[in-house]
């Protein structure tokens, strides 16, 4: 059966968040989910592995707003989710298991619904718009974790497959 052409749009931003923050996820190592920069400006920010864990929670709250139910996790300390979550397995299942379940709110958007009115921190929003927030706020917490990752000497697995361009000289170069 053809997937809702609403449902797959949303759907696929999931799907984007998948493979970018997902897999950095899985390819930071575990010693390094207690890493967060601490000179300058970055005093105070979260960890990688809380940015990881802000980011699932913030999923699950925000797939519950376009279901119009209750999120299976509150916000928790400081918008982090569940405190007993703190292993790097645990957070990643976390977060695969918010995916999930945006999956399930996407999959309940259509041309019928997609503009209907839910309640949001924000005052009264079209579900889609609560919708597109999973994607746009999920990439400015991945584009922290890439900061992250590049101190430890991660390369981002999005930036592994990066295109390869041509210099002016003629050669062949890869841009990560």
């Amino acid at each position: 059966m053809a997937q809702e052409p609403v449902a797959k749009m949303y759907d696929d931003q999931v799907t984007l968040v998948e493979n970018e923050v997902l897999s950095l996820a899985e390819a930071m190592p575990a010693e390094h989910y207690d890493f967060a920069p601490s000179d300058g400006d970055f005093v105070g920010v979260r960890t990688f592995g809380e940015q990881v864990k802000h980011v699932a929670t913030m999923i699950f709250m925000t797939s519950a707003l376009v279901l119009e139910e209750r999120s299976p996790y509150g916000p928790g300390t400081h918008n982090n989710g569940p405190d007993a979550v703190q292993s790097k397995v645990e957070i990643v299942q976390f977060l695969k298991d918010s995916l999930a379940y945006a999956r399930r709110a996407m999959a309940s958007l259509t041309a019928a619904n997609h503009l209907e009115s839910v309640t949001s921190a924000f005052g009264q929003m079209p579900r889609s718009a609560v919708a597109a927030g999973l994607a746009y706020h999920s990439f400015n917490h991945y584009g922290e974790m890439v900061v992250y990752a590049r101190m430890k000497g991660i390369v981002p697995p999005a930036s592994v497959s990066a295109s390869v361009g041509i210099t002016a000289t003629g050669a062949a170069t890869r841009y990560v």
